[in-house]
């Protein structure tokens, strides 16, 4: 929960920045990865959290052009970071331009459920770092480098020419 839209957009830019960060180590081959062919690709996993943004925030009452939810996955990792790069920027412009402090407190109805909008912009950064941790799984299964978000990566020690620390 937030008390303020400043709070939110200061965690909210972090986590926009290692997504970002995630999307633009994509490669257009890597798009198909999957753990199984029932489960979501990586590229299925981006498009989602690109759509998510507006579908999410659009529930709750934001307006802003974004990927409708359901709409074609793009065929390349550039188009897939691209839009996430405008969503994100498209997303924060409304949110700074529609909702204030006192909008955080606001009931909205939420898949059955009654959430603040405070609430809302907490899951919608909760989703998104869920759906990040799957794709760097698939990123590693499809031999894409990880970059390190909370720290250093594996392949980051590695870069450096030392090994992780054992847990």
């Amino acid at each position: 929960m937030f008390n303020s839209l400043q709070s939110f957009l200061d965690i909210w830019q972090d986590e926009a920045a290692s997504t970002q960060l995630i999307f633009d180590a994509l490669t257009d081959e890597s798009l198909n990865q999957t753990i199984t062919p029932e489960h979501r690709s990586i590229g299925r996993l981006a498009w989602h959290i690109v759509t998510t943004l507006d579908e999410m925030t659009g529930h709750a009452g934001l307006k802003f052009d974004g990927a409708a939810l359901g709409s074609e996955v793009p065929s390349t990792a550039a188009e897939i970071s691209d839009a996430y790069q405008r969503e994100n920027e498209a997303m924060v412009k409304a949110i700074r331009e529609q909702w204030s402090d006192a909008t955080l407190f606001e009931e909205r109805d939420m898949y059955g459920e009654d959430w603040t909008i405070g609430n809302v912009l907490w899951v919608l950064i909760t989703h998104q770092i869920h759906h990040r941790a799957q794709i760097t799984v698939l990123m590693r299964q499809a031999g894409l480098m990880v970059p390190g978000l909370y720290g250093p990566s594996k392949e980051d020690w590695l870069t450096r020419g030392s090994m992780p620390p054992e847990v």
